[in-house]
């Protein structure tokens, strides 16, 4: 990996560091406060938290690459094959996004343990209990903030002109994570991040390999469609 890209996912990573960090010490009241919310907007928010779920974002892209792949190998018309061989690599994209993020999230909650804010009264906001194998001590990083922080962000290096939007629909579920009681802020902000920098890394790993991508100037990893102002 070259310096330019390498330097881009350092400042990711250090931006999560420091966010984490400076959340911490107001995990408590802003947890409890969110969940003392009118009943009307924590119901809206418990509608909405699991659109976040690995799942359903792994077999949706993993039955795209299939029908992408099956498409392409079995058309005869050019235009045809070289439309499913690009969405055959999108879907792979997403699939090897979130299939990452879904691997190290699950790989940090067992090895940090943290409790959940269900046992806030119990062991309080900084209880950690590594190698616990229960989902009540799997509380950071949020797994459903890194599914949105994967899919949005995967978004968001694809259409770098919508990523206001994308940015806002990861922050509701994130945000939802905290309302329900499900985790404190700062496990949102290492789940957001932790998938916005794995969908970063891959946009360089398929950059590299002339996929979809192509890394500007500066490193940054831009949608063909934008660096060669036509489409692929």
């Amino acid at each position: 990996m070259n310096r330019p890209h390498a330097a881009s996912l350092f400042w990711i990573l250090a931006a999560t560091v420091l966010l984490v960090t400076a959340l911490v010490p107001f995990d408590p009241v802003l947890s409890q406060r969110a969940q003392g919310l009118p009943g009307a907007i924590v119901s809206f928010n418990a509608r909405i938290t699991d659109f976040g779920t690995f799942a359903w974002m792994i077999y949706s892209s993993g039955l795209l690459i299939i029908a992408a792949y099956i498409v392409q190998r079995v058309s005869r018309n050019e235009t045809m094959t070289g439309r499913a061989g690009t969405a055959l690599r999108l879907s792979l994209y997403f699939f090897v996004t979130i299939g990452a993020t879904s691997a190290l999230v699950h790989l940090f909650k067992l090895i940090v343990g943290r409790a959940r804010p269900a046992l806030f009264a119990e062991h309080g906001a900084y209880s950690l209990t590594p190698f616990a194998y229960d989902d009540l001590y799997s509380s950071f990083p949020s797994g459903h903030s890194a599914a949105v922080g994967a899919f949005f962000g995967a978004f968001s290096m694809l259409a770098p002109r919508l990523r206001p939007l994308f940015l806002v629909g990861a922050l509701m579920i994130g945000v939802s994570r905290v309302i329900v009681g499900a985790h404190y802020p700062s496990d949102v902000a290492a789940g957001l991040l932790l998938g916005l920098w794995t969908a970063v890394a891959l946009a360089c790993v398929f950059a590299r390999k002339d996929w979809l991508f192509r890394l500007d100037a500066h490193g940054w990893p831009r949608p063909k469609s934008m660096a060669q102002n036509k489409p692929q």
